[in-house]
């Protein structure tokens, strides 16, 4: 099998990576990899089965049930579970608060592992997640830490929310992004943080522009043979 170059990108969540990452991705023409859409995916799955975030640790005991694909439709990443497209339903905030409760779990980090680098392995790719670079692809050939103040990742999240006609509330979003992380950074199964080798891209203050300009040519000399 022909070696495959693959790009992490890891960072605090509503950095923009997703957004960032995908766009760069179809640019260069290759894969992108949204492990957070993973973890949002078995978090949709657990708030559904009733459990609430004080016992997460049912959750494993659920996990023989989940089965989660990732496809492109019409160039757009959909992620389904069970058979189920839920890609809209997995972005909610609720979910958010799921996804990184479920993802301190070694259980589930465990059980998404082989799928995340089976995604690299087949094709190059760019993955995005919270411990890509210090976990499942230690080895890619460039690791970035792509970061924002937790202010102006709120506000993202607000704007975003009020231009899709959804009610939204900045100081409570804010309190949400700050403990979520806290909640990533602190957990014992592959807490966030960067690489040694990283490259920090702090996007505060960057228009969508800015920051996609600098993280394409990043990520275009990495691919350059």
């Amino acid at each position: 099998m022909p070696k495959h170059t693959a790009i992490a990108i890891d960072g605090p969540s509503g950095a923009g990576k997703s957004t960032l990452a995908r766009a760069v991705a179809d640019k260069l023409g290759v894969i992108y990899v949204d492990t957070g859409a993973l973890y949002r995916a078995v978090g949709l799955y657990v708030h559904e089965a009733g459990v609430s975030l004080d016992e997460i640790a049912k959750a494993i005991r659920l996990l023989s049930g989940i089965k989660i694909e990732l496809a492109r439709v019409d160039g757009l990443q959909r992620v389904t579970l069970n058979g189920r497209d839920v890609s809209e339903e997995i972005r909610r905030q609720d979910i958010s608060m799921y996804a990184s409760a479920v993802s301190a779990l070694p259980e589930v980090r465990a059980f998404l592992l082989d799928l995340q680098r089976s995604a690299a392995a087949h094709a190059d790719c760019i993955m995005d997640g919270r411990d890509i670079g210090t976990v499942v692809l230690p080895d890619a050939k460039l690791k970035i830490f792509l970061t924002a103040s937790p202010e102006d990742r709120a506000r993202r999240r607000y704007d975003e929310y009020i231009a899709a006609g959804k009610p939204a509330d900045y100081d409570e979003i804010l309190a949400q992004t700050i403990k979520r992380d806290s909640d990533d950074s602190t957990r014992a199964a592959a807490p966030l943080r960067s690489h040694p080798d990283a490259v920090r891209l702090d996007t505060t203050g960057n228009t969508f522009e800015q920051s996609f300009v600098i993280l394409l040519e990043m990520c275009r000399k990495a691919f350059e043979v």
